[in-house]
């Protein structure tokens, strides 16, 4: 063939996407009652969800069972072949099939599917066809809608396949979003890799109070400096009589004390004429993640970890962060 004939990469790729996303748009424009039926026969499994499928849906369907497993809805991925050869012993009462074909007639499902009505288990079917087998036998049909497949050949799964992860996704959100599934449960399943980093909590990561810079109120700049330095970040706290943290010196603070005048006899003046009274803080229960956010915001490197009453209680420095792999 004339190479010259044949579409550019750039044009293939766009033409790929665009018919994927026409695809995408239609499934959910078709979306009706019958994904919510789904998704509260899903959220029932006293059990696990089991997911399944053959071949290109097959590796869907362990990407859906490991992000539904992520995301609070217990849920494991069952070949259907090994099925055939013992593995329908995994599959009980109280789970949940989730089975994937995009013709619905995927041989290997069969005996998990006859499995499923004979012990009477629920069963959720992801299909490309309603009249199809599997989408017959099942409980409720999820039916992707007809689309065009990127290969040109019109055979390697590629729209549909992508159908299939989307509508993955959309029923792994809805049963997080059923269950209230919040950043703290991400947490407890996340602890590994960057996401976990950042969801851990300040008091996870902060520096004691030991090590927290401060000063009372009628101390001079002079003492004042040589308490900053020798903490270490950048930055002072001024304290109260009872202990509350009612304002921070940093060398920003410094640096604008001196172009406002206040530079002459700077060192003999008391740091509660230098200092900002309205400082960032943050709460130690508080995720590493919004520690982050404040301090992108502001263009601060330091925080002053604070109680209720708003007495330090640790610092939280940038440095921190990029140790976790966060910043």
């Amino acid at each position: 063939m004339d190479q010259s004939l044949l579409p550019s990469c750039l044009e293939t790729a766009r033409r790929v996407l665009n018919l994927e996303a026409q695809a995408l748009a239609a499934m959910s424009a078709g979306l009706d009652e019958g994904f919510d039926r789904a998704v509260a026969m899903l959220a029932g499994a006293t059990g696990r969800v089991v997911v399944s499928g053959m071949g290109k849906s097959g590796h869907v369907g362990r990407k859906i069972a490991a992000t539904m497993a992520s995301t609070g809805t217990p849920a494991q991925f069952v070949h259907p072949g090994e099925a055939s050869h013992g593995d329908l012993g995994m599959i009980v009462r109280g789970d949940v099939v989730l089975a994937i074909s995009n013709s619905g007639e995927t041989t290997e499902l069969g005996d998990l599917v006859a499995h499923t009505r004979r012990f009477g288990i629920p069963l959720v079917a992801i299909v490309g066809r309603p009249d199809s087998t599997i989408g017959g036998d099942s409980d409720i049909a999820l039916v992707l809608p007809a689309a065009e497949e990127g290969c040109p050949n019109g055979l390697a799964p590629t729209t549909s396949t992508t159908m299939q992860m989307a509508m993955g996704d959309a029923l792994a959100v809805a049963l997080l979003e059923r269950r209230g599934f919040g950043a703290e449960d991400f947490r407890v399943f996340h602890p590994g890799g960057k996401l976990g980093a950042r969801l851990r909590r300040v008091s996870d990561v902060m520096h004691g109070s030991a090590e927290v810079p401060l000063a009372p109120a009628d101390l001079s700049m002079a003492e004042g400096l040589v308490a900053m330095t020798a903490k270490h970040f950048g930055c002072l706290g001024i304290a109260s009589d009872d202990g509350r943290l009612i304002g921070v010196i940093t060398d920003g603070d410094l640096r604008r004390a001196l172009r406002s005048g206040l530079g002459d006899g700077l060192l003999s003046r008391p740091v509660s004429e230098v200092m900002t009274t309205k400082p960032r803080t943050i709460r130690p229960e508080v995720m590493v993640a919004e520690a982050l956010r404040i301090m992108n915001e502001g263009a601060i490197t330091a925080l002053f970890v604070v109680d209720e009453a708003r007495r330090p209680v640790g610092m939280l420095h940038i440095h921190d962060l990029l140790r976790l792999g966060v910043a």
